[in-house]
C-alpha cells in the first residue's frame, strides 16, 4: 500500500519527513495541503487529517502520525535505514532530532517565515533580530560539531542529518550563507549528492511561485 504524506514544498518540516521516505525507497505520495490558504486552520482538516492542525501528516493504512520526528522514526522501523546502529546511535540520534526541533530549524522555520510571507508592514524586525541571533549560535554548534566528519552521527546518513539539514536548502533569504560556515556547507553538499536526493521544490507540491 502506497503511504500518504500530506505536505507542502514550502515546509521545512514536511521536507524532513519527504525527503526520509524518498531515500528510505518506500512506496510514498504527497498530498498537498494547502497551508496559505487555510487549510490546516479548518474543521474538516483537524477532524479529518490532524487534530493539531499541521503539516506533515503520514497515513500508512490506518496507521497515521504527524510530527516529522515521529515520522522519521516511523520511516526507519519501516525500512532499516537512517535510526542508528547501536544503542547509543538510536539516542544520538534523538538528541539531535530534539535540538533541531526546538533550537534550530524551529527559529530557521519562523524567521524565513516572518522575513518572506508576511506583507513587509508587519515583519517584526525586533524579532527577527533576535531569531538571528539565536540561529548563529545553533550554526555554530552544528558547523563545530561537523569539523572532521562526514556525518552528525555515525559514519552515514541518519534522520539526524535529514533532520537538520531541512530549511538550509531553501532559496529563500533567513540569514543563512553556506559560506560562512564551511564544515555545514560541505556536509549539506554531501547530503545532496546522496543518490535520489531532492530539492523540496522538486520533491513536494506547493512554492511561492506558484502562488504569485
Amino acid at each position: 500500500m502506497t503511504m500518504k504524506l500530506h505536505c507542502f514544498a514550502e515546509s521545512g518540516n514536511s521536507y524532513k519527513a519527504a525527503l526520509a521516505l524518498e531515500l528510505s525507497g518506500l512506496d510514498w505520495e504527497p498530498v498537498f495541503v494547502d497551508f496559505f490558504n487555510g487549510q490546516t486552520r479548518t474543521p474538516e482538516f483537524r477532524r479529518d487529517v490532524n487534530e493539531m492542525g499541521e503539516a506533515p501528516v503520514l497515513i500508512d493504512g490506518e496507521f497515521r502520525t504527524s510530527q516529522s520526528g515521529a515520522i522519521q522514526a516511523y520511516v526507519s522501523e519501516k525500512s532499516g535505514k537512517f535510526g542508528g546502529r547501536t544503542e547509543a546511535e538510536r539516542y544520538d540520534i534523538l538528541r539531535w532530532v530534539l535540538w533541531d526541533n526546538h533550537k534550530f530549524s524551529s527559529m530557521a522555520g519562523l524567521t524565513r517565515y516572518l522575513i518572506n510571507f508576511l506583507p513587509e508592514d508587519k515583519r517584526p524586525a525586533e524579532v527577527i533580530a533576535f531569531n538571528q541571533g539565536r540561529l548563529k549560535a545553533a550554526y555554530a554548534t552544528l558547523n563545530a560539531h561537523l569539523d572532521g566528519r562526514d556525518w552528525i552521527v555515525g559514519d552515514g546518513l541518519t534522520n539526524a542529518d535529514l533532520s537538520c539539514c531541512s530549511y538550509l536548502y531553501y532559496p529563500e533569504p533567513f540569514g543563512f550563507d553556506r559560506a560562512d560556515w564551511p564544515h555545514i556547507d560541505a556536509w549539506l553538499t554531501r547530503i545532496s549528492e546522496t543518490r535520489g536526493w531532492k530539492h523540496p521544490y522538486d520533491l513536494m507540491p506547493g512554492k511561492s511561485s506558484d502562488r504569485a
